[in-house]
């Protein structure tokens, strides 16, 4: 549905620059998932202002540039709905562990991280979803060492610089080592300094306007590193605040007992106690529900980020996304962290969703292409609250488009471009549009140097490692 509005200001200001792009295979994942073999997207300033099957308007005003996108699909940008961006800096680290050992490993390192390492992580992160075709991110940080400077200020400039979207999602830990949890002790924040410091990341950052750039959730870290009371009042606070909240949950066989151990509880009836169900609430992982929790989720219309690649990495498991959709939940998908998905690329989760959870119960009837399409594009909108802006192609909603090029040696034999582009390998971008502003040109960043990107992380991560390294 468009935004109110929306469509009036694109056709009203007859001044409005248009891009015009001709000519393309169109997937919308629109309600009724509408498909052109051959179609165009008109887009006026921020907006789409038509999409339709064949050639736009003749005579259409004030075209500043027309794309012919024959050989291409259109589909909506992608949205990453969880992601860990300082862990660009330990990639290729603790590569043959569980969850649970993989941080106790990390978290060293993790602790000593500052606001020039995070910049840096941030754009080589941001940097290959874009590439990608995500337009819409959501990065989880929660470690923030004392003396570190300005995390959040320092990774929003950073987003910025790149033009993406994203919900930053304002982690904490209260919980270290001496209290039961897995982090070190130093690289814990107490509860009310967590609270204050997100309520004051809100307070400077979220803009909950149509077209917002930048969105803050409250994000605790997970159940086994932050306290009950930190939980109970960060929910009070977003919902005071008018955000959302996001969590890891359930992710390991091992969480779940030591939920059990800890609360006595499951994880689901552990958040659940403490306000963490409702439709403002996304979950990463979810791996091991039961038929229980997935009612509760169903019910409440809490969301989940399913990140397959991350999952198996550390040999977590196959989430029931097949149940979850049947049940009516939410479910985007997620890169998470590339300390333990060193790829960090969203289009090839496409991919990974369908084929991981193939090897689940439900077979070849798991997941199908579209489905898969769905999951990273108007699934991840519905997870972060975005669905009147982005999420499918039309008219009203953001300008947040890919085009993919599918003419060339890895896709041109497959007939169908969706199962090219999820069945095939990682498709090229040929141009990805934020709000009708190119941030990908023929799969390079547009307003950034790659090279540049690359030889300020690598030495940012190995001046992580020196650091860590000297205790």
């Amino acid at each position: 549905m468009a935004a109110p509005g929306s469509t009036d200001r694109a056709v009203e200001d007859h001044a409005v620059a248009r891009i015009v792009i001709e000519n393309c295979a169109i997937a919308t994942v629109d309600a009724h998932d509408t498909e052109y073999a051959t179609g165009h997207v008109v887009v006026a300033g921020d907006v789409i202002e038509s999409v339709g099957a064949g050639r736009a308007p003749a005579d259409l005003a004030h075209v500043v540039r027309r794309i012919d996108g024959t050989g291409q699909l259109a589909t909506p940008g992608l949205v990453n709905t969880h992601h860990h961006f300082y862990q660009w800096l330990t990639r290729g680290l603790a590569t043959d562990h569980n969850l649970f050992d993989w941080l106790v490993a990390l978290y060293p390192t993790w602790a000593r991280i500052d606001a020039p390492m995070l910049a840096a992580a941030t754009q080589g992160s941001l940097g290959m979803l874009v590439k990608g075709g995500a337009t819409t991110v959501s990065d989880h940080h929660y470690i923030f060492p004392e003396g570190a400077g300005d995390l959040v200020g320092a990774e929003l400039a950073a987003v910025a610089e790149i033009g993406a979207r994203i919900t930053l999602a304002r982690g904490s830990m209260d919980r270290g080592a001496k209290d039961g949890g897995l982090p070190p002790d130093f690289a814990v924040e107490s509860t009310e300094g967590a609270l204050l410091a997100t309520e004051a990341a809100i307070d400077a950052h979220h803009d909950p306007s149509f077209g917002s750039m930048v969105h803050i959730a409250a994000a605790p870290c997970s159940p086994f590193s932050v306290s009950t009371e930190l939980l109970r009042q960060s929910a009070e606070l977003a919902r005071r605040k008018g955000v959302r909240l996001h969590t890891h949950g359930s992710e390991t066989v091992e969480e779940e007992a030591f939920c059990r151990r800890l609360f006595g509880m499951g994880p689901t009836d552990y958040l659940a106690s403490t306000g963490w169900l409702g439709d403002d609430v996304w979950m990463a992982h979810c791996v091991h529900l039961h038929d229980s929790d997935i009612d509760a989720f169903a019910r409440t219309g809490t969301g989940v980020a399913h990140c397959p690649s991350s999952n198996a990495r550390l040999a977590a498991g196959i989430a029931r996304v097949p149940d979850l959709l049947a049940a009516g939940v939410p479910v985007g998908l997620g890169v998470d962290g590339t300390a333990s998905n060193e790829s960090g690329e969203l289009h090839t989760e496409l991919r990974n969703a369908l084929l991981v959870n193939r090897l689940g119960p439900h077979r070849e009837a798991a997941l199908n292409a579209r489905q898969a399409l769905r999951l990273g594009t108007y699934g991840g909108a519905q997870v972060l609250g975005r669905t009147a802006e982005i999420g499918s192609l039309e008219a009203g909603k953001l300008a947040d488009l890919v085009l993919w090029k599918l003419d060339g040696l890895g896709h041109s034999s497959i007939a169908d471009p969706v199962t090219a582009l999820v069945f095939g390998a990682a498709a090229p971008v040929t141009l990805s549009l934020v709000g009708g502003v190119p941030v990908v040109e023929d799969n390079r960043l547009t307003r950034v140097d790659e090279d540049t990107l690359a030889r300020t992380a690598r030495t940012e991560a190995r001046r992580l490692a020196r650091i860590a390294a000297a205790g």
